[in-house]
């Protein structure tokens, strides 16, 4: 196996309650992610998946552990600016993960302002590639989030983490809040970035049915902890955590009745 791109080694999140009682929300998670790869991670509500990936992203602080992007420690929540550069986010909720008060062309040259200090006929040119990136009208920069429907919306969510030219980027449930014919539209989005700039994805999910179709890998967590990981097809075709194979039989299916 090459070196991973990503590498996470018995991660640990304590949370202290109002009690004052300690509440691990993750407890020695250990991965990788390999350049052009995705990672799904999936469980329940609570499972700490989102955990994980907010710390893989430097957005809470761990309680220990190391996170290493390729020969950098990510462990630290102060990441210098071209490491956090190499990690970008996409939310699970389009809309209200845009600033509402912002144009589009505003929203997605922030990051080429904050990253590449791009002047102004750069950033619209650099504009109009991410929109045609993302399947957008060049037309809809003038427009506001408030404008555009909730699968345009993560489209610009989707070109506003690619502008800044990740390694990786972290999917937390970005198609949970869209209908089912958008959340296919989006992941075949995700799947053709990813064949055409080689970035590599950390996809959160609560379901195995999302996962299916976009990892090359699964990481099965509940409460805290890993409970089964692997290749997707194994995953799926011979779990070995009965708690894996309750996810499978939660994925819906259709019992369309005989033509009468």
């Amino acid at each position: 196996m090459n070196k991973p791109l990503l590498k996470a080694e018995g991660l640990n999140k304590v949370y202290r309650t109002k009690s004052g009682a300690d509440f691990a929300a993750v407890r020695d998670v250990s991965f990788y992610l390999q350049q052009g790869e995705t990672l799904g991670i999936v469980g329940e509500s609570g499972s700490g998946k989102t955990t994980v990936a907010k710390m893989v992203a430097g957005m809470i602080p761990l309680t220990s552990g190391t996170i290493a992007l390729g020969d950098k420690s990510l462990s630290s929540t102060k990441r210098i600016r071209s490491v956090r550069r190499s990690i970008q986010y996409v939310f699970q909720d389009p809309v209200s993960s845009l600033n509402p008060r912002w144009k589009i062309r505003d929203i997605l040259a922030e990051p080429l302002k904050l990253y590449f200090q791009l002047g102004a006929k750069a950033i619209d040119s650099r504009v109009d590639e991410l929109l045609d990136d993302v399947g957008l009208p060049r037309e809809y920069k003038s427009r506001y989030p408030g404008e555009l429907s909730g699968g345009q919306c993560q489209r610009v969510g989707i070109a506003r983490a690619l502008a800044a030219e990740p390694a990786v980027i972290v999917c937390d449930e970005p198609t949970s809040a869209l209908d089912m014919t958008i959340q296919a539209q989006i992941l075949d989005l995700l799947k053709n970035l990813q064949q055409k700039k080689g970035v590599s994805y950390l996809f959160i999910a609560h379901g195995l049915e999302v996962i299916y179709s976009i990892s090359h890998r699964v990481m099965v967590m509940k409460e805290g902890q890993i409970v089964e990981e692997g290749e997707t097809k194994h995953i799926f075709h011979d779990p070995q955590h009965d708690y894996t194979r309750s996810l499978i039989k939660a994925i819906p299916r259709i019992d369309i009745p005989p033509f009468q």
